[in-house]
């Protein structure tokens, strides 16, 4: 094959293996300074000058420094003490709205049972007016009874019918009822 008119090396040298062997000694001073061994964890080092194959250089572990296994062990020991702080504020919390509730359904149902016994009376207290009423029956006094069972106030009843001719009509007959004509014997 003609390479598409490019002359490539066919060369056993390995670009990857330059280029680490590259870094490493730019990174040589580094390593001293760090006080670590020569290879570092987890980079590629060639097995000799002749051979380009790769390999991974195996994982030192580090021990963590004393310092950070004591923040480490206080750290877990706050956050077991904010744990259980939290947990007691918040049955705290529960008990306080328990009682908060148990207090307000009772006020409510107080106020239930004043509500009720109002609406009793007024309701037996009404009868009796109605009933009391219904027994004075006077010649005359029709159209007054008939006014206080009548609204007549125009703006409680503003989704309703217009009845202000009716009102203005039960007015008027209440202030000059009618009077009955006697009409003459034949």
């Amino acid at each position: 094959m003609d390479n598409f008119g490019e002359n490539f090396d066919d060369s056993d040298v390995d670009p990857a293996a330059e280029f680490l062997a590259r870094e490493q000694t730019q990174l040589a001073g580094l390593e001293d300074d760090l006080n670590t061994p020569n290879v570092p964890i987890g980079v590629t080092q060639t097995l000799s000058n002749d051979t380009s194959s790769p390999i991974i250089a195996p994982k030192i572990e580090r021990e963590e420094p004393e310092k950070i296994k004591k923040w480490r062990e206080e750290q877990k020991t706050r956050l077991e003490e904010k744990d259980a702080d939290e947990e007691k504020k918040k049955e705290e919390l529960r008990l306080i709205a328990k009682k908060e509730l148990e207090e307000w359904y009772k006020i409510h149902k107080e106020q239930i049972a004043k509500t009720k016994d109002v609406n009793r009376e007024s309701a037996i207290n009404a009868e009796k007016q109605f009933v009391a009423e219904s027994d004075e029956i006077e010649p005359g006094t029709e159209w007054d009874r008939i006014s206080k069972l009548c609204d007549f106030n125009p703006k409680s009843s503003r989704a309703s019918k217009d009845v202000t001719r009716m009102r203005s009509i039960i007015l008027q007959l209440k202030q000059t009822p009618l009077k009955k004509s006697v009409s003459p014997a034949k």
